[in-house]
């Protein structure tokens, strides 16, 4: 890749960030790390406590890249169906038709995962992985870019279904958004206060579209990760299995979860390839839901040997 495209890329990335920041002050890193797995092509879990942002980031970034945006409420009462959609018998034609559910659109805001029960969340997981969906024997194809942000509530856990390994797995990174600092929580009350025909969210435009991120995943998966850092994020991983108190090791999806992740993050700070730095900072929010152990993570990248270039 010539460095004119990865300056365009980042350029593309970083408009998309800024335009998020008019509604969502003072979290830069949260921003850049949700960006990073969308040109990664993976999901996001956000676990984190009611009124932080979590739908308004979600609607925010759907409007910068010009997308389909649905939001599913979930419920112990939600449907598979509901989520997925399902054939319709007509009396007046005597045929079938399939009517969509929530999951076709682009960005798709998962509120509340856990509240659905088990079956429910199984419907998520061809469309995670696969970018489709099967009913009755059809196949559909769902949108591109396919992101999920999911949210779950750390705090209030009555009448919750927890997420299977099964299904955590296949969340590239968990993100915390945490509460604003104090001079940008009083930024956020007066930019919505301020008299105005509309909110600051309704009153984004888009800088970029949908079909440019499919574009910035390509360029994505490009960027150079050495044979080395292939191995030194098996160590990690080898490192976490080892772990008596661990009962389930890091899989070799999330693995590659953690190189694809590493590669978006070089790409959005302007390089065409991952250091050890990428995936010592990010090692931790791709993994530790996965194992329920953030300090695993830590321990693992305190003890495995950080490849270094020779001279």
């Amino acid at each position: 890749m010539s460095d004119n495209q990865i300056t365009k890329t980042q350029e593309k990335i970083l408009a998309v960030r800024n335009n998020i920041e008019k509604v969502m002050v003072g979290k830069t890193k949260e921003i850049e790390l949700i960006l990073s797995a969308l040109a990664a092509g993976g999901h996001v879990l956000i676990e984190d406590v009611p009124g932080t942002g979590k739908t308004t980031l979600a609607k925010a970034l759907a409007a910068s890249i010009d997308g389909t945006f649905k939001r599913i409420q979930f419920t112990p009462d939600l449907l598979p169906t509901d989520l997925t959609g399902l054939n319709v018998y007509s009396p007046k034609t005597g045929e079938f038709t399939f009517r969509p559910g929530g999951l076709f659109t682009n960005i798709l805001l998962a509120d509340e995962i856990n509240r659905a029960t088990p079956r429910t969340q199984s419907g998520l997981l061809e469309c995670m992985e696969e970018r489709q969906i099967s009913i009755d024997g059809q196949t559909y194809p769902l949108a591109s870019p396919y992101f999920v942000i999911a949210t779950q509530n750390p705090v209030d856990t009555h009448g919750t279904f927890p997420l299977p390994e099964a299904q955590l797995d296949r969340f590239l990174m968990q993100v915390e958004i945490g509460y604003p600092h104090r001079e940008g929580e009083a930024d956020v009350i007066q930019r919505f206060l301020a008299p105005q025909e509309k909110t600051p969210l309704e009153s984004l435009k888009p800088v970029s579209t949908a079909e440019d991120w499919n574009e910035i995943r390509k360029i994505a998966s490009a960027v150079t990760v050495h044979r080395d850092l292939c191995l030194y994020i098996a160590d990690l991983a080898t490192h976490i299995r080892r772990n008596e108190r661990i009962t389930l090791g890091i899989s070799p999806r999330a693995s590659l979860h953690l190189a694809q992740a590493s590669q978006a993050f070089a790409l959005l700070n302007g390089r065409d390839f991952v250091t050890p730095e990428d995936i010592k900072e990010l090692a931790p929010i791709c993994w530790a839901h996965r194992i329920s152990k953030r300090d695993a993570v830590r321990s693992a990248l305190s003890a495995t040997p950080v490849p270094t270039e020779s001279f």
